[in-house]
């Protein structure tokens, strides 16, 4: 069973990647029993998609696959957050 720290995580990453069967398993099964975290997917969820709409109605055209980070931005957020991550798991 992942902690909701490990959830709230994996639910985040999973805006930008697609997690694997394995994480995506344990997520669903944590959210069917935390409410806590069901509240804080619907959260990361709803800022999406409102970060997107706000970018299409302050830009006035709709939204394309260039207006995304570079994939070596990507991955540098993505290396980042893991190494935050495995840092704030080795203080417990």
């Amino acid at each position: 069973m992942r902690s909701c720290k490990q959830v709230s995580f994996l639910v985040s990453e999973s805006q930008d990647r697609k997690l694997s069967l394995r994480e995506r398993l344990s997520v669903k099964v944590h959210l069917q029993m935390c409410k806590a975290c069901q509240q804080m997917a619907r959260q990361i969820k709803l800022l999406r998609a409102t970060s997107r709409q706000y970018k299409c109605a302050e830009d006035g055209k709709p939204r394309h696959r260039q207006d995304h980070l570079s994939k070596e931005a990507s991955e540098r957020i993505r290396e980042r957050l893991r190494h935050v991550s495995h840092n704030q798991g080795n203080r417990k």
